[in-house]
This record gives structure tokens, sequence and C-alpha cells, in this order.
């Protein structure tokens, strides 16, 4: 496995699991990447430690580094390095004026901030630099973007594409002449990069989705429709994490909770008894800092 996606509702511990899990891979002499897309990032202050917008070795720690993506960044890079490429092919495309065409390119494109963001996770892990890649990814709604981004920009680029052909075909009528230039580079480039990204999330071998839920009713929900949508697209699921489980049963309350708890768990492991349900117990503080994280890295993979 090269690559491990987490997962979940907002507030149920994914940044804590991709974070012990990269002490897990480390301390097993893997070259292990973290790397968060969630735009909240929290991957620097669960480690303890500033992360600045490029690979940032953690402290005190073998083999582990960490990377926190600013996915408007990776775009806007983007649209400098292709942008006379992209209005060439709005002038081409369509009938709009130079004017229009500013603005159309000022404009988001949905999912391409995320298919951005992906496409540099794509780009580390063909460079081979390390061993294992594991991403702290944003709350479900984004994650699903993340995942689906592809899908979507792949939907704009055969737009684009059948809209091109037409100009090309009208130019060789009147001219007749082929007429080939930058935009059909970029979305030759495009296209291969929705594919190289499709390849790898699709391929069980590399890639596994790990999602996190705590016992509760809201996120005991959102996980089903996750992992329902992840099965849909062809992503691989392993086990589910549910984070926070109450052990203790000292006093009425927790007990009540406790019960209550099992019963989300109990539903978890009915729906989805063809996989492993790993139960992280709640602890008596924050888990911050390499030192705490250390106390559940082996809870997961191990």
């Amino acid at each position: 496995m090269k690559l491990v996606l987490f997962g979940g509702k907002g507030g149920v511990g994914k940044t804590t699991c991709s974070s012990s899990s990269g002490l897990y891979f480390a301390e097993k002499k893997q070259k292990t990447l973290v790397i968060c897309t969630d735009p909240a990032h929290s991957l620097g202050d669960s480690y303890g430690q500033a992360l600045e917008n490029e690979i940032n070795k953690i402290e005190g720690v073998e083999n582990l580094s960490a990377l926190e993506i600013n996915s408007n960044i990776r775009l806007e890079e983007f649209k400098k390095k292709h942008g006379d490429a992209i209005k060439k092919l709005l002038d081409t495309a369509t009938q709009l004026d130079e004017e229009d065409i500013e603005s159309m390119f000022q404009l988001p494109i949905p999912g391409m901030d995320e298919l951005m963001g992906f496409k540099a996770i794509v780009d580390l892990i063909e460079e081979s630099n390390f061993d294992k890649y594991i991403v702290d990814t944003a709350p479900t709604g984004h994650a699903l973007k993340l995942i689906f981004s592809p899908q979507l920009i792949n939907d704009y680029v055969k737009v684009m594409a059948k809209m091109r052909w037409k100009y090309k075909y009208m130019v060789k009528t009147f001219s007749g002449k082929n007429t080939t230039d930058t935009s059909d580079d970029f979305l030759m480039d495009l296209k291969r990069t929705i594919t190289r990204i499709e390849k790898l999330l699709k391929d069980e071998d590399l890639c596994e989705f790990v999602p996190v839920a705590i016992p509760e009713a809201m996120s005991v929900l959102e996980t089903q429709r996750l992992i329902s949508e992840l099965i849909k697209y062809g992503i691989h699921i392993q086990r589910i994490v549910i984070n926070n489980v109450i052990t203790s049963e000292g006093c009425q309350f927790c007990r009540d909770r406790k019960n209550q708890q099992q019963f989300y768990i109990n539903q978890i492991r009915d729906k989805f008894a063809h996989l492993k349900i790993v139960l992280i117990p709640l602890q008596n503080s924050e888990i911050r800092g390499i030192e705490k994280l250390n106390k559940i890295k082996n809870l997961i993979f191990g």
C-alpha cells in the first residue's frame, strides 16, 4: 500500500489518525510523508511544530516528513503556467470577446482546486522519494470533492475538446489546413493528469481509504454515506476507525454513554461486517505532540 487517505466528518480525529499512522510507518523504517489537504490545516498543531507550504521533516522522528498543501496556491500556479493556453482555448471554442475571456478566466472552475491538490500528491508519489504517503483530507463533503474532482474536470475536458474539434473542423473546411496549438497540448496534459489520478485511486494494491468516525448518530450516518460513495467510485476500503470510544464504567454517566456508544459501534459492525473495525479509546487529554501520538500509533495498522 503506497497511499492511505483518512476521511470523515469534521472533528472525528482524522488528523490524529493520520499523524499517528505516520509515526507507525516511520518506526517500521518506511520513509513516510504525511500530507494535509484540509484548508483548515492542523497537521502542524498535531505534531507540535510549524509547517510551511513545503515538505518539512518532523523534528526528533526519523523517516517522517509532513506537508500542508494549499490547493489555492497550486491552482494559481497552474493558471499562471497554462493561462495563455486556457485563454486561447476560450477564444477558439467560444464567441466571447477578449474582455469576456479574461473575466471567465478569473472565475473558479468547480473541482479544479481540489484536482490541483491531488495532482501535487500524485506528482510526489511519482517522484518516489518516500515509501508511504498518508493524506489527511478535509471533512467529508470536501473529501468527496477531492475524490470526484478528476471525474468532474474530465466532463469539462470532454466539452471543451468537442468545442475545440468543431473549431478545427471549420478552419480545415475553409482553409484546408489542420490547426494545432498550445490549447490542444493543454487539454491533453489535463486529460493525462486525470487519468493518472484515477488510476492511482482505483488501484487497491496502491491506495486505501480509511473512514474515521465517532460512535454518535450523525457521524455514523455520514460515514455510511461516505463509504457508499467511495464504493461507487471504486475506492478500496479495508478498515473503519471509530475514535473516542469510552472504556471506563466508573460512574453512571460513563455507563450510559458507553452503552449508547456500543449501540452505534454495533450498527457499524453489522453494516460493514466485511471490514476491519478499529476502536481507539477516548483519551484523558487532547492528543497533541509526538509523545501522545505515540500512545495510539499501533492501533490502526498494528
